[in-house]
Formats: structure tokens, sequence, C-alpha cells
């Protein structure tokens, strides 16, 4: 059982998370982590290694199989939506940084 009443099922490369109000699909491929669930959004976190450091990356895939091409149509309801995972990730990352022990910066 999750901690907000979900139930965690498969693992550990792969493994579904169901919420009365969501499921999402979680993957873990090498260097990658993905979550995907709605009917369109996938994202994916990758950590590359560099010579000073790491670098990670997030990218947003439109991954619906149908209406595809309404997903931008969509988006646009979402005012603010950009900033806001910009944001979201920005935080995350100093909490990755602070966790570790290290700096952090955005590209």
């Amino acid at each position: 059982m999750a901690e907000h009443g979900g139930v965690v099922a498969g693992g550990p490369e792969r493994f579904t998370l169901s919420t009365p109000a969501h499921t999402m699909t979680v993957e873990v491929p090498e260097h990658t982590i993905a979550f995907q669930g709605g009917w369109w959004y996938r994202g994916e976190y990758a950590v590359e290694p560099r010579s000073e450091g790491a670098l990670l990356t997030h990218r947003v895939r439109n991954v619906a199989t149908r209406g595809r091409w309404g997903v931008p149509l969509a988006n646009r309801f979402f005012f603010g939506l950009d900033r806001s995972a910009s944001d979201g990730f920005t935080a995350g990352l100093r909490r990755i940084g602070d966790e570790l022990g290290c700096r952090t910066r955005l590209l």
C-alpha cells in the first residue's frame, strides 16, 4: 500500500501505482526513471555522468495513441503549466543537492 491510499504492483524495474484518481506506470531502466499516466503523458528523468558531476535531464513526451493532435490544444488551457513544471524541477533539483550535500545548477 502506498502512502496516500494507492496500491503498488510489480517491480522493481517496472511497476504500477494505482490510486482512486489516477494510475501511473513507473519504469526504471538504466540511468533513467520514467513516469507514464493519463492518456498522453510520459515524463522521463535521465542522469548522465559529466566530468564536473552529473547532468539530470527531464523530458515530457506525448505518448497518446489516439487524439495525439489534441494534447497541445488541451494543454493551452492549463495556464502557467510550463512555469509550474520548471519551478517543480528546480525545487526537486535543489532537494536532491541538499540531500546529497552538493551544489546544483540549472543549465
